[in-house]
């Protein structure tokens, strides 16, 4: 029986490649998308989406609980703001793994706190894209153990 990943993205992600490629990169999200497909082991399946609206987001988080065995997850700037989305995770079972692309404690000090962090299970921060790649693997290690 396959397993889903549920891969989520928050807001501007969907300007990955375009909007400040010196910090986040020239891949887009279909590279992340493809790139995390190619770090799942057999056996996993990914369902990768975007939003840049917080509900949206819980929205996918809930339907998880029922349909997802872990959630990678970068939620962009509601990293630092949102309650909402900790809670959300915080109903979720399975595995969480938080992911930033940049190093987000190189960066502004507001970004160096995250309510995500309080649930994930980990947290990537400045791999760029590969990052992704890390904690698929990392979810189908949680999983498989």
């Amino acid at each position: 029986m396959t397993q889903t990943i549920l891969l989520l993205n928050g807001p501007n992600l969907n300007l990955l490649g375009q909007r400040q490629p010196e910090i986040y990169g020239h891949e887009t999200l279909e590279d992340v998308a493809r790139i995390a497909r190619d770090a799942m082991a057999p056996g996993f399946d990914l369902r990768a989406e975007q939003s840049n609206h917080e509900g949206q987001l819980i929205d996918w988080i809930h339907e998880a609980r029922h349909g997802a065995c872990g959630i990678v997850m970068n939620p962009g700037a509601f990293t630092h703001t949102s309650v909402a989305i900790l809670d959300a995770l915080n109903a979720f079972e399975g595995p969480v793994m938080e992911v930033h692309i940049s190093n987000v404690h190189k960066r502004e000090s507001f970004r160096h706190h995250s309510y995500v962090s309080l649930r994930a299970d980990g947290v990537i921060a400045g791999l760029g894209v590969e990052g992704y790649a890390a904690a698929v693997r990392r979810i189908c290690q949680l999983v498989t153990a």
